[in-house]
């Protein structure tokens, strides 16, 4: 990749990476509904200047309902997962957990649009959902954690996963129903549709006590920074690079997550976890076809 796009990647994983830490800081005062409501209703409003770019409003207009649904699956109710699991488990913890999106993607491909992975995904999708079973029933992957909010930390984790669930949902609905349509459109679309389905939650559930400024600087750099800018950066590294390099983001991102973690609230970094996580990097560049095992593949015969 030209060294200007190398500079945007690491801009995007550096943005996705704290958007965990920022989750953390709004939930603690605003709770997770506030938190992922405004972070989508914040996100929607900046990016409505995208609408200006041509072709993206007609697309938008065309396939409306589509558009907002996805939006629910892709952003409204993962961001409320997160912002559950990012108050009982430790921020690059989640961000390891959520780098098998593509995993999740894949398996999920291959369920509901026959999608069948050849002997390298497979072996890749073994991999990766077994660093998950280690990292979520390892003792050493729970020793940062006190042992009575475990039950709740094990909760986090699932909730982890069922966001995870989610996206992977999102990608085979936009494949099935929107594709050839702008990648800003669903973008931005999304973004409004996941704002309108919290929008009633996030005033119900509004708290009753202030919130701080640092609350308030936390949601607002997620919607803007992490969600946004991040969003806009990614659709220009595909169209730049293609998917399968823009994927690789997923990789680097528990890096910058896990460093967030570490310097700015003190979370303990465990070789369990670390060990975990470099495992399902493994099944996630091979289920991804990133990596392929050559012999594996001549052997069966399979793509």
């Amino acid at each position: 990749m030209p060294p200007l796009l190398i500079l945007e990647f690491v801009v995007l994983a550096a943005l996705w990476g704290s958007s965990f830490l920022f989750m953390r800081l709004g939930a603690t005062d605003l709770g997770i509904v506030p938190t992922a409501g405004l972070r989508v209703g914040l996100a929607a409003l900046f990016m409505l200047p995208v609408f200006l770019v041509p072709g993206v409003w007609s697309d938008f207009r065309r396939r409306l309902g589509p558009i907002l649904f996805v939006g629910l699956l892709n952003s409204g109710i993962p961001f409320l997962l997160f912002a559950f699991a990012v108050l009982h488990i430790p921020t690059g913890l989640t961000s390891i957990l959520n780098a098998t999106v593509p995993l999740t993607g894949a398996l999920v491909a291959w369920i509901w649009l026959k999608e069948r992975p050849g002997a390298s995904r497979m072996l890749g999708l073994g991999i990766g959902f077994a660093g998950v079973c280690l990292l979520v029933i390892g003792k050493s992957g729970l020793s940062g954690l006190a042992a009575s909010s475990s039950p709740l930390a094990l909760l986090a984790m699932g909730a982890c996963l069922l966001a995870t669930l989610c996206y992977g949902l999102a990608a085979s609905f936009t494949k099935r129903h929107l594709g050839g349509l702008h990648p800003l459109s669903t973008a931005s679309g999304s973004q409004i549709g996941a704002a309108l389905a919290l929008l009633a939650p996030t005033v119900v559930f509004w708290p009753e006590t202030p919130v701080s400024t640092t609350a308030w600087g936390a949601v607002i750099a997620v919607a803007l920074l992490c969600t946004a800018v991040a969003y806009v950066l990614f659709f220009r590294i595909i169209e730049q690079a293609g998917p399968s390099k823009a994927l690789t983001v997923t990789f680097l991102v528990p890096v910058f997550a896990l460093a967030y973690g570490a310097l700015f609230l003190d979370e303990r970094i465990t070789a369990w976890m670390i060990g975990c996580g470099l495992v399902i990097v493994c099944g996630t560049a091979l289920s991804t076809g990133l990596v392929r095992v050559g012999w594996l593949e001549r052997r069966t015969g399979a793509g």
